[in-house]
């Protein structure tokens, strides 16, 4: 890519991943980068997708535009993961390739690996048994624009690549306790507690699952490397490559918050992938590694999140 050269991010204008890859495509110097918020371009809406494709003809695309959330929200609402996420992805994916996008990364999730994946989870792991049914509307989704990217690149000459992040955190995050992720979920718990007095937290699951973190800068920063150094069909992980107990994480965020109370783990809810840690050795082999350690990456994201989503 060159500083000025046309670039497209999807997710731009609100989203965790697109904000922060705009953030580090403006650091590295880019300067034509465009973003629509959702009310200027719908991406479920296949007339103004074109339109857009049609009048702005982007050299490059970052496609991080999606419905996302934690445990309850995939198990609750999987019409609307599949349905959504199919319509943005065959919308965005179709008309960079009509228009010669010369690149497009696509960014997947690490829930499209089966369940009982063998860890940590390789890229040659995917559609090897059976996913996680918590969250398998969404997978399923995020593995068909994989196959769309790797069929286009295939059938048609295109350069579309898919990336596969690991659980991410960071500014612009959401903290809505019935559609957040683990981690925004247990700053908002922890937060509400110290603030309410209150005497205990109560937690899902069991604590006893693993997973991993990346600081969504982080994130940005691999997407950005990947786009400029990676020039493959298949798949490649982001992530840090450690992982660590949702006990061990909650305990690191009562602390960061300084909350003083008791944890209860409310053993009827479900824990979701025993265990979920990526095997990192392609990125890393290309040269990319992680900035930002987690207690670092926590203590700054609950600043944001005080000074941004409570107001103090």
């Amino acid at each position: 890519m060159k500083k000025d050269s046309k670039i497209y991010v999807a997710g731009g204008q609100s989203g965790l991943v697109g904000t922060a890859i705009v953030r580090n495509l403006r650091k590295r110097g880019f300067t034509n980068i465009i973003t629509k918020p959702r009310k200027e371009l719908d991406l479920m809406d296949s007339k103004q997708v074109a339109t857009f494709f049609q009048k702005e003809k982007p050299d490059y695309v970052f496609l991080a535009a999606a419905l996302v959330g934690g445990i309850l929200a995939n198990k609750t609402r999987k019409a609307d993961f599949i349905y959504q996420n199919l319509e943005v992805q065959n919308n965005v994916i179709f008309n960079a390739y009509k228009q010669g996008v010369k690149k497009l990364i696509f960014l997947g999730s690490s829930c499209i690996y089966p369940r009982l994946a063998k860890q940590p989870i390789e890229e040659s792991s995917l559609l090897t048994g059976a996913l996680e049914e918590t969250n398998d509307a969404y997978a399923v989704a995020k593995i068909a624009g994989i196959k769309m990217c790797q069929s286009f690149n295939e059938q048609y000459g295109t350069n579309f690549i898919s990336v596969m992040p690991t659980n991410l955190y960071g500014p612009n995050d959401n903290y809505d306790l019935n559609s957040s992720h683990v981690l925004p979920a247990l700053i908002r718990k922890f937060h509400d507690a110290k603030v309410g007095n209150k005497k205990e937290v109560t937690l899902w699951g069991t604590g006893e699952v693993y997973r991993e973190f990346l600081h969504v800068d982080d994130m940005a920063d691999a997407c950005v490397f990947l786009m400029q150094k990676y020039k493959s069909s298949e798949i490649i992980n982001i992530g840090t490559g450690q992982d660590l107990k949702i006990k061990e994480l909650a305990q690191l965020i009562k602390k960061i918050v300084g909350f003083k109370g008791k944890i209860v783990w409310d053993k009827t809810k479900p824990n979701g992938t025993p265990k979920k840690q990526l095997n990192v050795s392609k990125l890393f082999k290309l040269g990319w590694q992680p900035k930002i350690s987690l207690e670092e990456g926590i203590a700054s994201e609950y600043k944001w999140f005080v000074k941004n989503v409570t107001g103090s």
